[in-house]
């Protein structure tokens, strides 16, 4: 998926040692393997590459927030190629993709796996959330975790689409802003 391992490793060491312009040139680089290989998984099994952009979003916003639980001892691309493995798989399990959908060399991605890692980055997110005004917390949680359409979470909670994307965004945000001061507890 990653081309160029050393570069990037490098960048992310950078990042997590308080370079702000390595941890920004590491997502952007991120950004474009990231859009490629989810336009190339979604296009095999004949989902729409719109698709891809949301979820490089939200690999990269998982990078982000996870991004401690990198040891710089361990290659870089495979911590990564996990990351979006998983958001694939969640993406599709929320679109209700089947298994008939993917091609059977891909099956394998839908093994159990161990999700501590998961579980963690689940509470760090509950914090982040907790710290948002309740139509935020709910626009959030029912468009980027629960997979809900804008138009179904407005619906949902009462609001114009528009007041749902706003909500999103600036709660996204505003928990990135907590994230790079870090105030994830």
């Amino acid at each position: 998926m990653i081309a160029n391992e050393a570069e990037l490793r490098a960048l992310m060491t950078a990042g997590l040692n308080g370079d702000a312009a390595a941890h920004r040139a590491l997502l952007d680089r991120l950004s474009r393997h990231l859009r490629a290989y989810y336009k190339n998984k979604l296009a095999r099994i004949g989902r729409s590459a719109d698709e891809a952009e949301d979820l490089v979003q939200d690999t990269l916003m998982a990078i982000h927030t996870r991004r401690q639980t990198y040891d710089p001892e361990e290659l870089f691309t495979p911590w990564v190629h996990a990351i979006a493995r998983y958001k694939l798989i969640d993406h599709l399990r929320h679109t209700k993709a089947t298994m008939t959908d993917m091609p059977i060399e891909d099956a394998a991605d839908f093994e159990a796996q161990d999700d501590h890692a998961g579980a963690e980055s689940a509470l760090d997110i509950n914090r982040l959330l907790a710290r948002l005004p309740e139509k935020m917390r709910r626009a959030i949680r029912h468009v980027k975790i629960d997979g809900l359409s804008v138009a179904e979470t407005a619906a949902r909670c009462g609001m114009t689409e528009s007041a749902v994307k706003v909500s999103v965004h600036r709660g996204l945000k505003a928990m990135a802003a907590a994230i790079a001061q870090g105030r994830t507890t």
